[in-house]
C-alpha cells in the first residue's frame, strides 16, 4: 500500500477515456476530480452549434455496444435510461470513381447481391472474409482488448493453430486479397485501417478485426447526436460525485522523488492527490506536463520520435440544400488508394486525391440542420503535422480542393455553403492535445504496434496512469472507454 498524501485521484482531461476512468473509481468508492481545459466534456467527442446548425466534431460511428452497456451496468446503471443507441442502415455509403455504389450492410441479403454486381467471384470470398475477421475477434479480443497492456508473454495465450490463423506477419491488404480479388471491394474492406489512422498497406493483418465489429455488429447512432453519448457518460461520473471542472487547464504535474504529488492548474493553483490518471496523447504528457528530470532522455527520444498515426482535415458546412443521393454515412473513395497513403505516411502531405468521408446527422436528427438544408462534416486523411504542409498558410488551398472535388463526384456544394467551422491538424492538437494533431498517437503501421504503444501506468512515475487513443488497448471510442478502465483497475490494484 502506497502512503498517500491525498485521498482524491485526479482526471487530466474529460475524453470518453477520463470519464471512463472517472466512473470506475467512483464506482469503487474513491474521491474523484476531473479537470478539462475545454468549456465541453467529450474530448474529441464534441459538438459545434453555428447559425441554425449542429456537428458532432469527431467520432461518427459508434461500434461496440456491449462496452457502453458494461460501463453503465458496473455502475448498477442501464444504458438506456440515459441515452438510446440506433442501429444505422446503411452502415455507409460507398461511392467508386466509376460510378459504383455500394450500401454496406449487416444484412447478406442486401450485401451480397451488391458484391455480385461489382465481381460475382467475390460472394463467397467476402463470406469468408467476414468469418476470418469473426474468428480473428474471437482469438484477439480476450487478450488484446479486455485484457491488461499485453507483453510479448501475452503471445503464449494464444494456442499456436490460432496465432497462425491470425496472420501476424501479413499486412491488412495481403489477406484482404486473398479472399476478394474486385480492387474495389479490397478498397472498401481496407478502408477500416483508418479506423486506427493507419495504412492498410502496412498495418497488421490483425487489425482486420476492425471490420468484424462494424460488418458483424453493425453501427450505432446516439439519438440526438453523437454528443449525445458524452454527455450521458458525464452525468452518470456526476451522479457518482465525481467533480467535473471545464475550462480549467492543467499546466503541470508535481513529481517529488518519482512518486505523483497533485497537479498545478494554469491559475498557479496547486491540487494534491494520492495519483493522476492522465487522459490526453501519453507523448504530449511526457513532453508538456512533466519535469524532464522525471524519466531517462532515450526513452524520451523514442517515444517522442515514434511515427505518427495519421491525423485529419475537416470541414463542417452548413450547406442550404438536400441531396437524396447521400445517406447518414457517406464514403468517396480516390482513384489510387495505395498512392493516397504513401503521400500521407511517406511524403507527410495531405492527398492528392484524398478518400472522402461526409457524415449527414440531420438524416436521423432533423433539428441539427434548418429545413430544408444539411449539416455536413466533411474528413479527410492527412499527415500529423510536419514540414510537408503548412496548414497555417495553406489550409485555404487544400479546402478549395476538397470541395472541388466533391463537386467532381456530382455534389458541387460550394454556392449552398451558409455556414462552415475548419479544423486542421493544429486544431486539433490545440483542442485536444494530440500531440502534431495524430488522432490515434504512434502509428499502427507495424506489427508490434499493440506491444509498443504506452502502458496505462507510467513507467517513470509512481501514481501516474494513462487513459486515452494513444495507450492500451488503442484508438476508437470503445477502445478508449475500455482504456478508462484499464487504468482505473491498475491504480486500484497499485493501493492508491
Amino acid at each position: 500500500m502506497h502512503e498517500a498524501i491525498s485521498n482524491k485521484v485526479l482526471v487530466v482531461g474529460a475524453g470518453i477515456g477520463g470519464l471512463s476512468a472517472a466512473i470506475h473509481l467512483a464506482t469503487a468508492g474513491k474521491k474523484v476530480i476531473l479537470y478539462e481545459q475545454n468549456h465541453q466534456v467529450g474530448g474529441k467527442m464534441g459538438e459545434i452549434r453555428q447559425g441554425g446548425y449542429r456537428w458532432d466534431t469527431g467520432p461518427s460511428v459508434i461500434t461496440m455496444r456491449p462496452v457502453f452497456e458494461d460501463l453503465f451496468k458496473g455502475a448498477g446503471r442501464q444504458l438506456t435510461d440515459y441515452v438510446e443507441l440506433l442501429p444505422v442502415e446503411p452502415l455507409t455509403r460507398y461511392f467508386f470513381p466509376d460510378g459504383t455504389v455500394l450500401d454496406a450492410s449487416q444484412d447478406l441479403e442486401l450485401m451480397l447481391p451488391q458484391i455480385k454486381a461489382i465481381e460475382p467471384q467475390d460472394t463467397d470470398g467476402y463470406q469468408k472474409f467476414l468469418a476470418h475477421a469473426a474468428e480473428l475477434y474471437r482469438i484477439v479480443s480476450p487478450v488484446f482488448i479486455y485484457d491488461q497492456p499485453p507483453r510479448l508473454s501475452s503471445l503464449f495465450k494464444v494456442s499456436p493453430m490460432d496465432a497462425l490463423r491470425v496472420d501476424g506477419f501479413k499486412t491488412m491488404h495481403q489477406v484482404i486479397s486473398r479472399h476478394v480479388r474486385s480492387p474495389q471491394l479490397q478498397q472498401f474492406l481496407g478502408r477500416f485501417a483508418t479506423y486506427v489512422g493507419a495504412s492498410p498497406y502496412h498495418a497488421p493483418a490483425t487489425l482486420n478485426v476492425i471490420a468484424h465489429v462494424e460488418l458483424n455488429q453493425g453501427v450505432w447512432y446516439p439519438q440526438g447526436g453523437v454528443y449525445q453519448l458524452a454527455q450521458s457518460i458525464a452525468r452518470l461520473a456526476e451522479e457518482l460525485g465525481v467533480e467535473i471542472h471545464t475550462g480549467c487547464r492543467v499546466r503541470g504535474i508535481d513529481i517529488k522523488d518519482g512518486q505523483v504529488k497533485g497537479i498545478i492548474l494554469a491559475n498557479g493553483n496547486f491540487v494534491p492527490a494520492s495519483a493522476v490518471i492522465a487522459n490526453l496523447d501519453v507523448a504530449w504528457v511526457y513532453e508538456n506536463l512533466l519535469p524532464p528530470s522525471v524519466f531517462p532522455s532515450s526513452r524520451k527520444k523514442r517515444l517522442l520520435e515514434t511515427d505518427p498515426s495519421c491525423s485529419a482535415f475537416i470541414l463542417m458546412l452548413g450547406v442550404a440544400a438536400e441531396h437524396a443521393q447521400l445517406a447518414h454515412h457517406n464514403i468517396f473513395f480516390s482513384a489510387d488508394y495505395r498512392l493516397e497513403f504513401e503521400q500521407i505516411f511517406q511524403q507527410g502531405i495531405p492527398p492528392s486525391d484524398p478518400t472522402i468521408y461526409v457524415a449527414i446527422t440531420s438524416r436521423a436528427t432533423r433539428q441539427d440542420a434548418p429545413q430544408g438544408c444539411e449539416n455536413w462534416f466533411v474528413m479527410v486523411n492527412v499527415p500529423a503535422t510536419g514540414p510537408g504542409w503548412d496548414w497555417t498558410t495553406q489550409t485555404a488551398e487544400y479546402r478549395d480542393r476538397v470541395l472541388a472535388l466533391l463537386a467532381e463526384r456530382g455534389f458541387d456544394i460550394r454556392q449552398q455553403i451558409q455556414e462552415e467551422k475548419v479544423l486542421t491538424p493544429l486544431d486539433i492538437e490545440q483542442l485536444t492535445g494530440a500531440r502534431r494533431g495524430a488522432l490515434y498517437g504512434a502509428s499502427s503501421n507495424n506489427r508490434w504496434a499493440a506491444f509498443r504503444r504506452p502502458h496505462n501506468r507510467a513507467r517513470d512515475v509512481r501514481g501516474l496512469y494513462f487513459a486515452g487513443g494513444t495507450t492500451h488497448p488503442g484508438g476508437g471510442v470503445p477502445m478508449v472507454t475500455l482504456s478508462g478502465k484499464v487504468a482505473s483497475q491498475l491504480l486500484i490494484s497499485d493501493g492508491y
